[in-house]
């Protein structure tokens, strides 16, 4: 008999969920640019 156990996940892909690593994506794009530029980010929506 098998010591470990796995247990799986379903995956997260639901449409709010793609919308949430969107907007997370989009700001921390922006963040990045900022900082390039020498201001500081802006955080949150």
């Amino acid at each position: 008999m098998s010591k470990t156990a796995a247990i799986t996940l379903a995956p997260t892909t639901t449409l709010f969920g793609r919308l949430m690593a969107s907007i997370d994506r989009l700001l921390t794009a922006s963040a990045r640019i900022a900082i390039r530029n020498g201001d500081l980010p802006r955080f949150g929506l």
